[in-house]
């Protein structure tokens, strides 16, 4: 028998049209933000529609950066986030001389828990940030309600939300101040590393497009393609450097176009790996409160049961040894030294993070995978635990 090749936790799926449009975008000579990352910008407004405009950035983490600049967040200031989440989330406050707040989640969707967030505030709280956990809507009607009561914003933190639905609304049209997108390697599409800033407030939209490449006054794009001389610019603030490149931009253009595939490829799995784990010892994903909304399915988490008679390590060191990456989705902010040694962090003010953690482990979900790759995902699980 030949031995059968290591199956990873995600590959991303790239195709012949986003590599010929990236060779384009080398041979026009415009390789950096230009004409390719304008369309991206706005064929994503378009794909959300609700009225939202969109700035490409070189990441997920820079769009948060300028989304809570803009909204005015600043020294001393706190913004709430969930424990459940990438150090990324909050990162981004301490940039701003703020606080990040730490609060934990609810138990059956591991997203932000409305409840710790109204236990959180405090007359210095300025913004909620919820994280959309593995492409299922957070419970956005209770988080906005929050806001609105105490004149707090809210930026969404989707990185992993794309195209997730909340009551029938694509998260990035609600009515939160704006929403972030991730088009990482391993996310629902990819521009190889980048983000999306997306808002319907046209002046968060102007200041995020002015502090996106060192507080410029004009876009450099029109300044180069102008036919007349244009090299005045003025520098207005004191700006960062987060532009996308065409290069990324290229990719990205080709990848929306197919987003509505890639989405129901991931449903698919989703619901095969719903179907043929049930009545292991998982607690398999949550999914939508309403049956009609859509969840992304960035990621298929599942935690082990007591039952399981395998602890979590163990789980992932017996999967790789049968050819299957997994991986862990998070390592809670409270456990890492930097929040927990900074903001006196401590496990047992996080009863539900801390227990998700030391219990998940993330299965290989991602459209290169084949029927067949999952039906040995699904054959090692099973064996692993006994059934």
């Amino acid at each position: 028998m030949t031995e059968q090749k290591f199956l990873p936790f995600a590959l991303p799926d790239i195709g012949e049209e986003e590599i010929n449009e990236v060779v384009d975008a080398l041979r026009s000579g415009w390789v950096t933000t230009g004409p390719k990352t304008k369309q991206f910008e706005a064929d994503f407004a378009h794909f959300l529609g609700g009225g939202v405009e969109a700035i490409a950035v070189n990441s997920a983490t820079a769009g948060l950066h300028l989304a809570l600049e803009a909204v005015g967040i600043g020294p001393g200031d706190e913004v709430i986030v969930p424990s459940y989440t990438f150090t990324a989330t909050a990162e981004v406050v301490r940039y701003l001389g703020a606080h990040p707040v730490v609060v934990d989640v609810d138990p059956v969707t591991l997203n932000i828990s409305p409840a710790a967030i109204r236990a959180a505030l405090t007359d210095k709280t300025k913004a909620i940030m919820p994280v959309h956990f593995a492409g299922l809507a957070c419970d956005m009607d209770a988080i906005l309600a929050i806001a609105r009561e105490h004149k707090l914003k809210v930026i969404e933190d989707a990185a992993h939300a794309l195209p997730t639905t909340y009551q029938g609304q694509l998260i990035g049209t609600l009515g939160s101040d704006a929403t972030v997108f991730s088009f990482y390697a391993n996310k629902t599409m990819t521009t190889g590393e980048g983000g999306m800033v997306v808002s319907k407030d046209k002046d968060l939209i102007a200041r995020c497009k002015v502090m996106r490449l060192h507080g410029i006054s004009r876009d450099a794009f029109d300044r180069y393609v102008s036919k007349t001389p244009a090299w005045f610019y003025e520098v207005v603030a004191p700006g960062f450097k987060y532009n996308m490149p065409d290069i990324a931009a290229a990719m990205g253009l080709h990848q929306l176009k197919k987003i509505g595939r890639f989405h129901q490829q991931r449903e698919a799995m989703a619901a095969r790996y719903d179907r043929e784990l049930a009545g292991l010892p998982l607690i398999l994903p949550a999914r939508p409160a309403l049956a009609t909304d859509q969840h992304a399915w960035h990621l298929y988490p599942v935690r082990l049961q007591p039952e399981a008679g395998v602890s979590r390590d163990d789980f992932i060191v017996r999967m790789a040894e049968k050819g299957i990456g997994c991986s862990v989705h998070f390592i809670p902010l409270h456990r890492h030294p930097v929040w927990r040694d900074g903001y006196q962090l401590k496990n047992a003010d996080f009863p539900v993070a801390d227990a998700a953690f030391e219990a998940e482990v993330t299965l290989p979900l991602y459209t290169r995978m084949t029927d067949a790759d999952q039906t040995r995902v699904i054959a090692a699980v099973r064996e692993i635990l006994g059934a």
